[in-house]
C-alpha cells in the first residue's frame, strides 16, 4: 500500500476516485484539487452549457474536472502557467473542445462584462482575492445570477483574533497565512459589498487530513518529494486540524 493509493477515496470523493492519483501529483501545484472542487460543487448548481471561469486553473486539472464531470465550457485562466503548457494537457484529456487556457493576472481580466454563468477558484483566491476590491471587480464578469465559488486555505480562527500566525504555521508558510481567513470572515467579506447572497460558507470537513493525505503522496511520488514537503507534513501533523483547515464559499450575484 503506497501514499499514492490513499487518493482514491470513492467512498468521500466519488468523482474525483475517477482520474489517475499519479495524474493529478503530476500536475501538483496544491492540495489536491479534485477533492476540493467536488466537495465545492455540492454547494453550486452547474450544469451542462454554462460558460465557467477558473480562475488560477494552475497546470489544468480542475478544468478537465469541470468539463468532463459537469458538462460546462471552461475558460482556464493562470497567471503562472503558459496556456500552450495548459492546453497540452488539456488534448491529452480530450476536452479541448470544451476548455480553453488563457494566461492572465487576476487583476487584468480580459473578459467582456457579464460574460460568465459561474466562477470558481480552487486553492488561488487568497493571493489576489482578500483585497476589499476584488469581489465588487470579479462580479463584474457574471450575468446576474451567476455562481461564484472559492476553496482557499483558512484557519479555524482569525490571526487577528489569535495575535500572531501560530509558530508551526509560521516556520512553514510564513506571513502568507495572513491572508488564510475563516469561513465567516469571507461571508461578511463578500455580505457586506450587497453585490453578491451567499449561499454557503462553511470548513471543509477533514480539510487538515485530506491536505496531509495529498502532501504524503507528493513526497511519495515527485523527484526531491520528501525534502520539499516533509516541513508541510510536520505542519499539518502537529496542528492536528486545531487551526488549519479549508474554507468553501459560495454565492449568486444579485
Amino acid at each position: 500500500m503506497t501514499a499514492l493509493n490513499d487518493l482514491v477515496r470513492p467512498d468521500r470523493y466519488p468523482r474525483s476516485s475517477r482520474y489517475a492519483p499519479a495524474w493529478l501529483v503530476g500536475l501538483d501545484m496544491g492540495p489536491h484539487p479534485l477533492w476540493l472542487l467536488e466537495d465545492l460543487a455540492q454547494d453550486l448548481e452547474l450544469r451542462p452549457g454554462m460558460r465557467v471561469l477558473d480562475l488560477g486553473s494552475g497546470k489544468g486539472a480542475t478544468s478537465v474536472f469541470l468539463a468532463r464531470e459537469y458538462g460546462v465550457d471552461v475558460v482556464a485562466a493562470d497567471w503562472w502557467i503558459p496556456a500552450e503548457d495548459a492546453a497540452a494537457v488539456f488534448a491529452q484529456a480530450g476536452v479541448t473542445d470544451r476548455v480553453e487556457a488563457i494566461q492572465t493576472e487576476a487583476h487584468v481580466l480580459p473578459f467582456e462584462p457579464e460574460s460568465f454563468d459561474a466562477i470558481v477558484s480552487i486553492d488561488a483566491f487568497e493571493y489576489f482575492g482578500t483585497s476589499d476590491s476584488y469581489l465588487p471587480y470579479l462580479a463584474g464578469f457574471l450575468r446576474p445570477g451567476g455562481q461564484l465559488g472559492i476553496a482557499t486555505p483558512a484557519m479555524t480562527r482569525e490571526v487577528r483574533e489569535l495575535g500572531a500566525i501560530p509558530t508551526h504555521i509560521k516556520r512553514v508558510v510564513g506571513w502568507e497565512a495572513i491572508a488564510w481567513h475563516t469561513a465567516e470572515w469571507w461571508r461578511f467579506q463578500w455580505d457586506v459589498t450587497e453585490l453578491v447572497d451567499v449561499s454557503s460558507a462553511r470548513l471543509q470537513e477533514g480539510a487538515w487530513r485530506d491536505w496531509l493525505l495529498w502532501t504524503r503522496a507528493c513526497a511519495e511520488e515527485q523527484p526531491d518529494g520528501l525534502a520539499a514537503h516533509q516541513p508541510v507534513i510536520d505542519m499539518l501533523t502537529e496542528d492536528g486540524g486545531e487551526f488549519l483547515s479549508f474554507a468553501l464559499v459560495t454565492a449568486r450575484k444579485k
